[in-house]
C-alpha cells in the first residue's frame, strides 16, 4: 500500500520536531476545520462545533488498512486507555474513513473498539470525505485497485487541534506508544484557549 504524507499541504513543508515534543510543528497555525459527517450512532456530527475548545486528534483512514491505520490506532488506543479519566474526558479521538464502501457503521465500531472505544468515527459520502479531507489540509484519498481488491492511498499524520481550536503540530506515521504518552500532557497544557 502506498502512504501519503501530505505535510506540504498543511504548511509543513518546513516542520520539525520540537525539543519537548515528537511531533512537527507547523510553521503556521491552521484553524480547526468545519465538517459535517456521521458519526456511528448515524448522528450528524459537526467536527468544528462538537470538538471546538478541547485538544483534538484527527487520523484519515480505513479499517482494512494493513499497516498505517492498525498501527497509528492501536499506539493512540494504548495510551488513551492508561490516561486518567480526567486527561481522557478532555480530549477527543477522530477517525474519519476513507472507505465509506467497505467501512459500515457496524465495521468501523467494532474496528475501533479494538483500540478504544471512546473514538468518535465518522463517515460520510465520498464527496462529504473529499471536502472534509481538503478542510483538514490533507490529500483527498485515492483507491488502489488490482485483480478485484483494493487499498486506499491516504494521508497517515495524526493531525492536532488544541484547545485554542488551531493546529500547531502534526504527528508522523511511526508515533511511538512512548512518545503519545509524554507529549499528550503536554499537548493538553501547551495551547489552552482562544488567542
Amino acid at each position: 500500500m502506498v502512504v501519503v504524507v501530505l505535510v506540504a499541504s498543511l504548511g509543513c513543508s518546513e516542520a520539525a520536531p520540537t525539543p519537548d515534543l515528537a511531533g512537527a510543528l507547523l510553521p503556521k497555525a491552521s484553524p480547526r476545520p468545519a465538517f459535517t459527517l456521521t458519526a456511528l450512532d448515524g448522528s450528524r456530527f459537526d467536527f468544528e462545533e462538537r470538538t471546538r475548545g478541547r485538544l483534538t486528534l484527527l487520523f484519515f483512514g480505513y479499517a482494512n488498512c494493513p499497516d498505517v491505520c492498525p498501527a497509528t490506532m492501536a499506539n493512540l488506543g494504548a495510551v488513551m486507555n492508561k490516561l486518567t479519566s480526567q486527561d481522557r474526558r478532555q480530549i477527543d479521538v477522530v477517525f474519519v474513513t476513507t472507505d465509506p464502501d467497505r467501512d459500515t457503521r457496524d465495521r468501523l465500531a467494532e474496528w475501533l473498539g479494538r483500540f478504544d472505544r471512546e473514538t468518535v468515527g465518522l463517515s460520510g459520502s465520498a464527496d462529504e470525505l473529499a471536502q472534509a479531507q481538503r478542510a483538514a489540509g490533507v490529500g483527498v484519498a485515492v483507491r488502489d485497485s488490482s485483480a478485484g481488491r483494493y487499498t486506499v492511498s491516504h494521508a497517515a499524520q495524526v493531525l492536532v487541534y488544541s484547545p485554542d481550536d488551531s493546529s500547531h503540530i502534526a504527528y508522523p506515521f511511526g508515533t511511538r506508544q512512548a512518545q503519545w504518552a509524554a507529549d499528550i500532557p503536554v499537548l493538553l497544557r501547551r495551547w489552552t484557549g482562544p488567542r
